[in-house]
């Protein structure tokens, strides 16, 4: 029988492999993403200097007023936009996208486009 604990240790091991072929800049950010059962995270970090340049989630003030459920499709698209509008507003527009060992789908698909929709690219 396959436990979450298995499931996780399989993720982490796709993130770290992942992990080494993709690096954030300061010209070209890393956008990583989390998601627990509850909530989705975003982030844009600048790896060579070890800072995180722009945070996101559906725990945020801004959102979490309009969102019901912080584990919806709905919920991670509402994250994208607002990651997209709050990089853009600090002047990144190309970014390298960690989908932080998920599948590319559901809701780590669902911010990734609504990011790109909001101007960002990658």
């Amino acid at each position: 029988m396959i436990t979450k604990e298995d499931k996780n240790k399989a993720r982490l091991k796709r993130h770290l492999r992942v992990r080494k072929k993709i690096q954030g800049t300061a010209e070209r950010p890393r956008l990583n993403v989390f998601r627990s059962s509850k909530h989705i995270y975003a982030q844009l970090i600048d790896d060579v200097t070890g800072v995180t340049i722009v945070s996101v989630s559906t725990l945020d003030k801004d959102l979490s007023a309009t969102i019901g459920n912080g584990g919806s499709v709905e919920a991670a698209s509402k994250v994208g936009q607002l990651i997209a509008e709050r990089a853009k507003e600090k002047g990144y527009a190309v970014v390298v996208f960690d989908r932080g060992g998920y599948l590319y789908h559901g809701r780590i698909q669902a911010l990734a486009n609504a990011a790109r929709e909001a101007g960002l690219e990658f």
